[in-house]
């Protein structure tokens, strides 16, 4: 995963990463045991590569961050959500097809 585009954030880094920038924020909340999650995780890094530069795209490991997983009410993983301007826009939760992903985020691109 070196050539990822996608950014780890956790409770320490997630205000500046996700909620101050400027683009539309992606959020994947996984974890390693979670098998669904490693099915969406190459579409994840898809999405980040096709869309560098008008979304960036994060994703939240839930063992490790459990200050945003309770914050943002994370019950079941793979969850995504959609963040722009610092809220949330769009949310989903289980492994989406990319087609399907792709036809809830692009209306906020």
């Amino acid at each position: 995963m070196s050539d990822s585009k996608t950014i780890n954030v956790t409770d320490a880094n997630f205000k500046a990463e996700v909620l101050e920038s400027d683009l539309p924020v992606l959020v994947d909340f996984w974890a390693e045991w979670c098998g669904p999650c490693r099915m969406i995780g190459p579409i994840v890094d898809e999405i980040a590569l096709e869309n560098e530069g008008v979304l960036k795209v994060c994703k939240v490991n839930v063992e490790d961050s459990p200050g945003i997983t309770s914050e943002y009410g994370i019950m079941n993983i793979p969850a995504i959500k959609l963040f722009k301007n610092g809220e949330v826009v769009e949310n989903t939760v289980g492994a989406l097809p990319k087609a399907e992903i792709m036809a809830k985020i692009t209306p906020h691109l």
